[in-house]
């Protein structure tokens, strides 16, 4: 993948958007402003729009609407312009003021055509007309109190957050992710008059239910505007019966196929599912500094792979607590620092150790280019050596503004190394590797029998144990790595006592996290009973039942677990590694497990790793433990550091 290419892509988008926002109150919805955080800058925007005051407003019900002063409004929106959506569009437009209004949705016309049930013969017919945005610009005047005002409606491809060279992330679809064996009995209940499904592997489009098949046509719609953008004719490849689906719909997506004659290039698509290895998203293997800094330090509202990094110590303000809130916190995405992005590739890139280092090399360049009085030491890198030299800028306002991204990183690393949940990350690890040990030597029984004295209430645990969230961390790494294991009556017995103290811990939580929440399905501690904790346990190890049974369909891809020898222990060997290494391996024959989506009689025609030209590997991959999935997008520069 052509990497000024992805990153120009979500910035050509956002230029066609900033074009629209002069004078304008604009509001955004989430996923909106994250690709805008990652890939151009909040400041971006604000110059776009000028004038002294902010106005730029999150898109929802409760927004305050414009002025008699604020006659322009933009709307920059990742869904389908639909249902509720549209609604509150209208609640924000009868409650102002404005007489032009312009509406940028990410989807395209053709998927908002599928939404709306016109069928493809009819929606072929209708090239270069634009129905559904037309009648909605009759809308927004409608709304806005005067026919003769002027409403656009346009669509701009804003589907990634291009997070690194290499990474781009895709918000708008953070809640999308593969289907477990589970859910073919939801889906048998849907359509009790057709066939039943004995499996996932019998899973395609016609058997999932709408909702579902519009989102999934929302992400092939931004895939196919991101190929156009970068030239190319894609072969769709997929690992799962989740991505075989997506790539089937991209493969056989009309405006792609028309899009597909005249492109000069090509490129191959690996979609890969992600419940076929959670591993490593929840495993604490990788030696990387990132990977810590986005588990310790707490997320940054709106976002789903950013950080909120307390930048109180640059102020006049005392550490306490309750100044925290009253700076605005800092951030790991600096799209409009050179300096601040060239460390934050470097922190990606290095083991934990060269990271540290790398960013007291940046600390130390920049205090000597403002000739601030450093004062270098040898040896270790330490939290209180970088907060010295971060502190050099403190007083000194031009310094402070010119290397505001670099400090923002550096006091991510100060803030994630002094972080007590760091030092719990060698807990972590000494387990994952105790258990990759046991799983060769041990039954399942005795390790179930050693994480059983590790689950406790909160009244008896210290700073080293486990709380809930953590135990389910433990548990995802447990059954993925294991796969699917037969159940005797020592292991049903050894998880049955696992699932009653973990539903007891439930019980006794003081406060119920957001995850807990969403778990037990109660609000409140005081509304979790024993029976309602022991029912959602049971819920959740069924599910994680269907974590360890995701890859049996796979043919050659059924572990992820690498046996120990007498010279090397027992180890994790990540699936992507394993997808890479077969489609990189001349030797070996065409992999069974990568299947190509045919769109037509020539692809019919095509056999064999010949068709693989420039790789671009997808995946839904978890970026922060327990926190929902980001589609991520990596090509052949694959570091092991970050669980490749």
């Amino acid at each position: 993948m052509s990497v000024p290419g992805v990153l120009s892509f979500t910035q050509q988008g956002w230029e066609q958007v900033l074009v629209k926002a002069k004078r304008a109150l604009v509001y955004l919805d989430a996923a909106c402003a994250e690709s805008l955080h990652w890939g151009c800058g909040s400041s971006r925007l604000l110059e776009a729009v000028g004038g002294p005051a902010c106005h730029v407003r999150e898109f929802e019900r409760d927004a305050v609407g414009g002025g008699a002063e604020q006659p322009k409004a933009l709307f920059v929106l990742s869904g389908l312009l639909k249902g509720r959506t549209v609604e509150i569009l209208r609640d924000i437009i009868c409650r102002s003021h404005f007489q032009y209004c312009v509406v940028v949705s990410a989807v395209s016309h053709a998927v908002h055509l599928t939404a709306n049930h016109v069928p493809a013969a009819a929606a072929a017919e209708l090239e270069g007309q634009q129905p559904v945005f037309e009648q909605l610009e009759e809308k927004l005047c409608e709304w806005m109190g005067n026919l003769n005002y002027t409403a656009e409606v346009l669509y701009v491809p804003l589907l990634l957050a291009p997070a690194a060279t290499h990474i781009a992330l895709t918000p708008a679809f953070a809640t999308l992710f593969p289907l477990l064996p589970q859910d073919v009995h939801l889906l048998n209940n849907a359509r009790p008059d057709k066939r039943r499904l004995g499996s996932l592997g019998e899973v395609d489009a016609t058997v999932l239910p709408p909702e579902l098949l519009l989102q999934i046509r929302c992400l092939v719609s931004g895939l196919s505007s991101l190929c156009e953008h970068l030239g190319v004719r894609e072969e769709c490849f997929a690992v799962g019966p989740f991505s075989r689906v997506i790539a089937a719909d991209l493969a056989n997506y009309a405006p792609a196929k028309t899009r597909r004659k005249t492109a000069p290039g090509r490129a191959s698509l690996v979609f890969v599912d992600r419940t076929l290895d959670l591993t490593g998203a929840v495993g604490h293997h990788g030696d990387n500094l990132v990977e810590k800094i986005i588990s310790v330090l707490p997320q940054l509202p709106g976002h789903t792979n950013d950080v909120m990094v307390n930048m109180v110590d640059l102020t006049a303000l005392h550490a306490e607590e309750e100044n925290h809130s009253v700076v605005a916190p800092g951030c790991l995405a600096q799209s409009n620092d050179t300096s601040a992005k060239a460390l934050w590739e470097a922190l990606l890139n290095t083991r934990h150790k060269e990271a540290a280092m790398e960013v007291q090399r940046h600390l130390v360049e920049a205090a000597s280019r403002e000739n601030l009085p450093i004062k270098m030491s040898m040896g270790r890198v330490t939290p209180g050596q970088l907060t010295s030299y971060i502190q050099l800028f403190k007083n000194n306002i031009k310094a402070l503004v010119n290397h505001c991204g670099l400090l923002q990183l550096g006091l991510a690393t100060v803030q994630t190394l002094k972080h007590p949940q760091t030092a719990k990350w060698d807990n972590f690890l000494a387990f994952e590797r105790l258990l990759l040990q046991s799983i060769g030597e041990s039954s399942m029984a005795i390790v179930f029998n050693q994480l059983l004295p590790m689950i406790k209430p909160s009244t008896q645990r210290t700073n080293d144990d486990y709380n809930p969230e953590e135990l389910l961390i433990l548990l995802i790494y447990i059954y993925s790595v294991t796969g699917e294991f037969t159940v005797d009556k020592d292991l049903g017995e050894a998880e049955e006592k696992v699932k009653k103290a973990l539903a007891q811990a439930f019980c006794e939580e003081s406060k119920l996290s957001p995850l807990l929440q969403k778990i037990t399905g109660c609000d409140s501690a005081i509304n979790l009973t024993f029976p309602k904790s022991k029912i959602a346990v049971d819920e959740l190890f069924a599910s994680l039942r269907d974590i360890a049974g995701a890859r049996n369909l796979m043919k050659q891809f059924k572990s992820v677990y690498v046996p120990g020898t007498h010279t090397h222990q027992a180890s994790y060997k990540p699936l992507l590694k394993q997808v890479v290494e077969e489609i990189f391996n001349p030797e070996k024959p065409d992999p069974v497990d990568i299947e190509h989506m045919s769109s037509g009689l020539t692809d019919l025609l095509k056999t064999g790793f010949s068709m693989f030209m420039k790789v671009i590997v997808l995946s839904t991959r978890l970026l922060r433990p327990l926190n929902i999935p980001e589609l991520l997008f990596a090509t052949d520069r694959l570091h092991p550091d970050l669980g490749f």
